[in-house]
């Protein structure tokens, strides 16, 4: 597996042009993902309440560049952003939308302002990105959680840092896609798709089998507990 391992980074390595213009695109931006479940009842009503917020996000945020209206199974709704810088994402968390969420918590979210929202809050650095393309034809999005195995997060910010070229290159389906360093040694991988079809062919794609490949040494659990399990897939309410 070492020599696997050194095979597949040598080819990364052989892509670091394109893959520092995409790191350059994304240089200071940073990202929030907040996963949420609704109280009892109030699914129907919280998703109405992410949806509306989206033109508010457009007309009070200009630091916010991207941001995402969320819906999954069993009551679970989530928001994904993509902030221009820091203090982009300190005005969104003090802003017209987040004061919203925070004054209607205690009816929609389950664990209410604290406990449901703050609580789940995983803010990150943004590694590598395709830019957005058509996004507003997108309607399902994934989110995969990765943790580095041991003293392997650089090597593994690596790997993430390079796709992001490779998507753009590779998968014209695949219309918005991020790599995402929370920590040291976790990381995540977000992107939005027109169809199913989308993201069938991603997961079929060069960087999937690349970072399964890699896998077994990089991510804590290897390809299926440490990937496919965290794996979640969402409809899309809104999109800023």
């Amino acid at each position: 597996m070492k020599t696997t391992l050194m095979t597949l980074l040598g080819a990364l390595t052989m892509a670091t042009t394109t893959a520092c213009a995409h790191q350059a695109q994304s240089e200071n931006q940073t990202a929030s993902y907040i996963e949420m479940n609704a109280a009892e009842g109030q699914t129907d009503a919280f998703a109405q309440f992410l949806t509306g917020a989206a033109p508010m996000v457009k007309e009070t945020e200009p630091g916010t560049k991207l941001w995402f209206a969320l819906q999954g199974p069993n009551n679970k709704l989530a928001i994904f952003d993509i902030f221009a810088d820091e203090a982009a994402r300190g005005a969104h968390f003090s802003g017209v939308v987040a004061g919203a969420l925070n004054e209607n918590a205690d009816t929609l979210v389950d664990g209410g302002w604290d406990a449901g929202v703050v609580a789940n809050i995983n803010n990150s650095t943004v590694l590598s990105e395709k830019a957005p393309v058509d996004i507003y034809t997108a309607t399902t999005a994934t989110y995969i959680k990765l943790k580095a195995a041991s003293g392997k997060g650089d090597k593994l910010a690596e790997l993430l840092t390079a796709a992001g070229s490779i998507v753009t290159e590779t998968e014209p389906k695949t219309l918005y896609w991020a790599a995402l360093r929370i920590d040291q040694d976790n990381f995540a991988i977000y992107d939005i798709f027109a169809d199913d079809s989308g993201r069938a062919d991603h997961f079929a794609g060069k960087v999937a089998g690349m970072l399964k490949e890699a896998s077994p040494v990089l991510v804590e659990g290897g390809w299926n507990d440490g990937v496919v399990a965290n794996v979640n897939n969402f409809d899309i309410l809104a999109i800023k």
